[in-house]
């Protein structure tokens, strides 16, 4: 799928870097320098995040899509109805790649194959954190991203993603089902 809407958005847009035209400053704190785009991508991420937990957790229809997942079939014999609750799992899925993708567009220029550069590492955070686990998910990518930046300081931005990725394989043989996750 990904690979044909790549297609349609090459044939459609072309294949230029393309931005927004916002650039949001940087400012200095204690000799660090940091990224307004950044720290205002990372706080609304967290709050979604926050905000997808609580609906999870706290609501009827959170609830409903916590149990579909455990036992598909058992469900509708409970009052479930699995459709309803596809839509909206799909729906907010959706919108939350759409908020990523608003969120990403503050710092990267767009081109049709920027999902080749964020996809795999993507994926990576996922299955480290364990599969279904929002929390995990979330100290995943904050190990990798300790990885990538100690190791693009010290190195090169490409070994520290080399590193992340040895710590991947590494974890994969201790806890094949992530850090969080079940057995």
């Amino acid at each position: 799928m990904l690979f044909f809407l790549q297609g349609a958005a090459t044939l459609a847009f072309g294949v230029e870097f393309r931005n927004i035209g916002v650039k949001l400053p940087t400012f200095e704190l204690g000799g660090m320098f940091l990224s307004l785009a950044r720290l205002t991508a990372f706080l609304i991420a967290l709050a979604a995040m926050i905000g997808v937990y609580l609906f999870l957790k706290r609501t009827y229809l959170g609830t409903a899509i916590r149990a579909i997942s455990q036992d598909r079939i058992i469900m509708p014999l409970m009052g479930v109805n699995p459709g309803r609750i596809f839509i909206v799992t799909s729906a907010l899925g959706g919108a939350l790649a759409g908020l990523a993708s608003c969120l990403l567009v503050l710092q990267y220029d767009i081109h049709p194959a920027i999902g080749l550069s964020f996809g795999p590492i993507t994926f990576l955070i996922c299955v480290l954190g364990g599969l279904g686990n929002m929390v995990g998910g979330f100290v995943a990518a904050f190990i990798f991203a300790q990885f990538i930046s100690v190791g693009g300081f010290f190195l090169a931005v490409e070994w520290g993603y080399v590193i992340a990725f040895v710590f991947f394989i590494a974890v994969m043989f201790w806890r094949p089902q992530g850090i969080w996750g079940g057995k």
